[in-house]
């Protein structure tokens, strides 16, 4: 325990990168006459004789600290102060002889005190559970885990502008739901004790953003948390980040220019090209992409031709034999969509739009407008896994009841992912939502198409693990 007195602020006049941008090209052995004061962690320190050296970094960037103990006060203290400690340094902006831009130290403050190592100075933290767990220290540790962090906060920052710019309302709508729904998926429930009712953690935010579409927002979204009570894997935590938007007087295929335009866009500001390396593969995001069917993508990649006339024996035996255990209330939309999964989404690079689902497995969506069975829905693949699911919208307050009671009807027979039915989103559709498309989109997983990582803990600052032992 240090019985240094520890200032309550420092008066920082420059940031790492204002100091930078200031004096961009001083000469080996420059002195400026800049004083500045600048705070950070000193990460890196080397001794030279009488002279000191450290790295500071701030959350702009770092530069070079230059003690001595003919200029320094109480130099010995620096030059004794451990790896991660907050200090606040003021002194004259130099070039050392050798050329590299620094602060030179005249006074200087501990501003806290690091009691643990962050790890090996050249490589970081390499335990990568302790990264997870511990991501303070690996922000510090570990530079490429601070650059996904900038790249996902512009992400999100760059995608509220660009729909703004199209006319989108940002709303906020509720995280606790009275009923889950908006999705197939299975909720985390709690209890409000002064109404002592239970609530559900939402697993969408669709039907809310919805219903302000039929009370006259005609271009609205949400960018949020929702929750699904499912297993860990290198795509799914239980808790991420969703853009979900809806656009009155548009259909499925307005929302696929909206999807594609979004990404293009992105991966251009933040990438600088929409023409990425993932996962050691080219990938190009430039518009317009590649549309095609679910039962054309089966037929190529699966290498069998089914739809819904399929006779439901010839399925169940299609997906029996990919290993896919056959649940014997499944039709044949059911059916055709685990085979999809299990052969042919896995392949599809992309990014390609993958349309036309059938109504079976697509209660929110409207019923295809020539296609008997299917409804105007895709799912945008990249990579070999969803990053967007889109609808033209179901609006039949009539037709989405019976969804609903089907829906019910499953939940109650034991399938705790189904739907209930929502009385008052239904009487929301009473009053009149007119022609919609709406989509929904994986910001985590957009995030990693874009800075480059393959597991989504990557790009989630705190994700969710099993306990620490």
């Amino acid at each position: 325990m240090t019985d240094e007195k520890i200032p309550y602020r420092f008066e920082r006049t420059a940031s790492t990168a204002a100091v930078r941008a200031a004096h961009p090209d001083l000469a080996p052995g420059a002195e400026t006459g800049d004083i500045v004061s600048v705070a950070g962690r000193l990460m890196l320190r080397r001794e030279a004789g009488r002279i000191t050296f450290g790295e500071l970094r701030d959350s702009d960037g770092r530069i070079q600290l230059f003690a001595g103990a003919t200029w320094t006060d109480d130099y010995e203290r620096f030059k004794d102060l451990d790896l991660g400690d907050w200090i606040g340094a003021t002194g004259e902006v130099v070039a050392t002889r050798t050329g590299e831009l620094s602060v030179e130290v005249r006074h200087w403050q501990l501003l806290a005190k690091a009691r643990r190592s962050f790890g090996d100075k050249w490589r970081g933290i390499s335990d990568v559970d302790l990264r997870y767990r511990q991501r303070y220290a690996d922000l510090w540790a570990n530079e490429a885990s601070r650059d996904v962090l900038l790249l996902r906060s512009r992400m999100i920052s760059l995608t509220r502008r660009c729909l703004e710019r199209r006319g989108f309302v940002e709303v906020e709508t509720p995280l606790l739901h009275t009923l889950p729904g908006g999705a197939l998926a299975r909720p985390f429930a709690t209890h409000h004790n002064a109404l002592d009712m239970d609530l559900y953690l939402r697993i969408a935010i669709e039907l809310h953003l919805k219903r302000l579409v039929v009370g006259g927002i005609e271009k609205v979204f949400e960018i949020g948390r929702v929750f699904r009570n499912e297993g860990l894997s290198p795509r799914h935590n239980p808790e991420f980040t969703m853009l979900e938007a809806y656009q009155a007087y548009a259909d499925y295929t307005d929302m696929m220019e909206l999807v594609e335009q979004l990404v293009a866009h992105l991966a251009t500001e933040l990438c600088g090209t929409t023409k990425l390396t993932y996962a050691g593969r080219e990938l190009d995001l430039a518009p317009p992409w590649t549309r095609a069917t679910m039962f054309e993508l089966v037929a190529r990649h699966a290498g069998v031709a089914v739809d819904l006339t399929t006779p439901v024996e010839e399925l169940r035996r299609l997906v029996a034999d990919h290993a896919i255990p056959v649940d014997e209330s499944w039709g044949p939309g059911k059916l055709i969509l685990e085979l999809y999964e299990k052969t042919t989404e896995p392949e599809l690079w992309g990014p390609v739009f993958v349309l036309d689902y059938p109504k079976e497995v697509s209660p929110l969506a409207r019923d295809h407008r020539t296609v008997p069975g299917l409804v105007e829905r895709f799912e945008a693949i990249v990579a070999g896994r969803e990053l967007a699911n889109a609808f033209s919208e179901l609006n039949d307050p009539d037709e989405q009841r019976r969804t609903f009671e089907a829906q019910a009807r499953a939940k109650a027979a034991g399938d705790e992912e189904a739907m209930a039915v929502d009385e008052d989103y239904l009487r929301a559709l009473e009053y009149g939502l007119p022609p919609t498309g709406g989509i929904g989109i994986g910001m985590d997983r957009l995030a990693m198409l874009l800075s480059g990582v393959e597991t989504i803990r990557d790009v989630i600052l705190f994700p969710t693990l099993r306990p620490e032992r």
